[in-house]
């Protein structure tokens, strides 16, 4: 059964190396050159700062997967949505632990007052995470075409929204 705990200092090297194979092989980034452990490293110490959830799935003391959100957009009037992220390791496909981990994520997110949370998906093809998506609650939102360019070819956005808490009902604070 896989552990979902928040990400320690120690968990770095592995989650830079499952997001490398992600910026080289796959199209669910945009990212062309894979981040260094120390961007990365800076990368989760910004999303701790802001106080929200940074996470990973661990089996028998193996990551195998990380998830975290940000704030959507840096302007003030944002501060109650944040966009997700959520990486595997290629091997955990099919067996649930996207949905697993990203359930988590939206939890802890709620916990620290975040009212939306929103995919921005990278490649309309991408079915393992729209499906993972749709399975724990988003809503299809919309499709922004050929907005990146990677691969030799354009690739899609698919927006995709999960209120959480009273969403947008009532005051947030």
């Amino acid at each position: 059964m896989p552990l979902i705990r928040p990400s320690q200092l120690e968990d770095l090297p592995a989650i830079q190396a499952i997001y490398e194979h992600h910026v080289r092989h796959g199209t669910g980034t945009f990212e062309i050159d894979a981040p260094s452990l120390a961007d990365m490293t800076a990368r989760r110490d910004d999303v701790l700062s802001k106080g929200l959830p940074y996470l990973v799935l661990e089996v028998a003391g193996s990551v195998q997967g990380f998830a975290y959100c940000n704030w959507f957009k840096p302007r003030p009037a944002y501060r109650f949505s944040a966009e997700d992220s959520i990486y595997l390791v290629p091997e955990a496909a099919g067996k649930g632990w996207g949905r697993l981990l990203l359930a988590e994520l939206c939890r802890s997110a709620e916990q620290v007052g975040i009212r939306k949370l929103i995919a921005v998906i990278g490649d309309s093809g991408n079915a393992a995470s729209i499906g993972v998506h749709t399975a724990v609650g988003f809503q299809h939102v919309g499709i922004v075409s050929g907005c990146g360019w990677k691969f030799e070819r354009w690739l899609d956005i698919v927006m995709m929204e999960k209120a959480l808490g009273h969403g947008q009902n009532g005051s947030p604070e």
